[in-house]
């Protein structure tokens, strides 16, 4: 793929964020979470791909747009063909509260490359490119934390676990309480969670925990351009949600996929900008004289390059005043 992309990308979920941006505090999530894939959609029609969403806003008949098998980009003759995973708004609540850790999210990868994985969850580990390789799903997650620590060479006291604040995680926050891990509860936001592991200032070491299998092959995406590690593990709730994994071909449903068999090969690329402020990128701030500001992240697996990007809009004449 033509590393041109990336800034496309870029693009694509800006676009995403200055339309949700407005929405901040407002206390309606959907109306929120529609301008995010409003923006994103109308942005991918000047993206040079032959695109096929394959994680989305659910099946045709659950989103008019960015659903899973819709075509987007220019379709061109030479157009790459990928394969194309959005999250238009993670945190949507986040939004609606007016909290931070907010973003709009894209994955892009040779068509065939990312796992199609079903709206259900998914049990997750990840971590950034020092720990990479000792990271095991099967293992007690008091002895990854263990791993991690000697990995990174940090005291097991001075190991930063993200981990979602829900009951179905009692019994991790407990490992991780017994071993003398810290830990930083979150209400929403799986991807940025995710994403924080594979850098060093935010000071998250480990995400762990139980969440939705779409927001895991983004962020495998993200760690493989980065270079970190994630393992993931299909976790249906019911025998119909077991039925659609074997479908899929997946028929050790008690198996951990690596970070390989989610997003294969390393012609991938990740793209995010910041909604509300977090801690990886700055939310959108609009000033004055209908100009707006936006900071994004886009990296690329197969050169390693990892770039922000800081820009500035005018509202005015691209028509989101």
């Amino acid at each position: 793929m033509d590393r041109d992309l990336a800034l496309g990308l870029v693009r694509v979920t800006e676009a995403a964020a200055l339309n949700a941006a407005k929405y901040m505090g407002r206390g309606d999530k959907n109306a929120a979470d529609q301008a995010a894939v409003d923006g994103m959609r109308r942005m991918f029609d000047f993206v040079d791909i032959k695109g096929t969403v394959v994680i989305g806003e659910g099946e045709l008949d659950e989103a008019p747009m960015l659903y899973i098998g819709e075509k987007v980009g220019t379709w061109s003759e030479g157009s790459p063909e990928v394969d194309i995973a959005v999250d238009p708004l993670d945190g949507t609540s986040f939004i609606a509260k007016g909290m931070p850790n907010a973003l709009a999210v894209v994955a892009v990868a040779k068509s065939g490359c990312l796992l199609h994985a079903p709206d259900m969850y998914m049990e997750k580990i990840a971590v950034g490119p020092g720990a990479r390789g000792c990271i095991d799903l099967d293992a007690p997650f008091s002895e990854n934390i263990k791993r991690v620590a000697e990995a990174l060479n940090k005291s097991v006291s001075n190991i930063t676990v993200v981990i979602q604040d829900r009951p179905r995680h009692a019994g991790l926050i407990e490992e991780a309480r017994n071993v003398g891990a810290r830990i930083k509860l979150i209400t929403d936001g799986d991807i940025e969670a995710a994403l924080a592991t594979g850098f060093e200032d935010t000071g998250v070491d480990i995400f762990a925990g139980i969440g939705g299998a779409p927001e895991g092959v983004i962020a495998a995406a993200a760690l493989k351009c980065l270079g970190g590690d994630f393992q993931g593990r299909l976790y249906p709730m019911n025998e119909a949600e077991a039925e659609r994994c074997r479908k899929m071909g997946i028929v050790d449903l008690k198996k951990a996929m690596t970070i390989d068999e989610i997003v294969k090969g390393d012609d991938v690329y990740f793209a995010a900008t910041g909604v509300s402020d977090g801690e990886l990128l700055k939310g959108v701030v609009y000033y004055q004289n209908a100009r707006a500001k936006t900071q994004s992240v886009v990296m690329r697996a197969k050169t390693g390059t990892v770039r922000f990007v800081n820009a500035v809009h005018n509202l005015e004449k691209s028509g989101r005043r």
